[in-house]
């Protein structure tokens, strides 16, 4: 995948297992793309909000389109999530660092989903 492009043709990012905890890489991601001009969309029941913006507790709740489904879920929440992504028609699953569900990856691929598993989004961006 040339991440470039990934990142140009991306407006959306629905961050699932986002913390509103500073401390939480999830948290310190989410504001980062948040800085960098892209649209994050909370996705956490236990939270009320972050950085202002609503939270939902589910995919299926989010009204808008969203372009990438960033997961900071442990690995066997990971398929749950995916099947929301692809009910959504989310375009592609972003898994953090530490989460890696090979059968989920197979089952976004397979509904034509791009998939990137186990690497972090600020990371990557930082690097191109």
């Amino acid at each position: 995948m040339n991440y470039a492009d990934f990142f140009k043709n991306i407006k959306t990012i629905a961050v699932v297992g986002l913390s509103d905890n500073p401390q939480r890489p999830s948290f310190q991601v989410a504001k980062f793309l948040m800085e960098k001009g892209f649209r994050v969309i909370p996705v956490n029941p236990n939270i009320d909000s972050f950085l202002g913006r609503k939270s939902y507790a589910s995919l299926s709740e989010v009204k808008e389109k969203i372009d990438v489904v960033e997961i900071f879920r442990r690995s066997e929440f990971v398929e749950k999530i995916v099947d929301e992504a692809i009910k959504i028609n989310a375009k592609s699953i972003w898994m953090q660092e530490g989460v890696i569900n090979n059968e989920a990856a197979k089952k976004a691929k397979d509904a034509g989903l791009n998939v990137v598993m186990n690497m972090c989004m600020m990371k990557v961006y930082k690097r191109i």
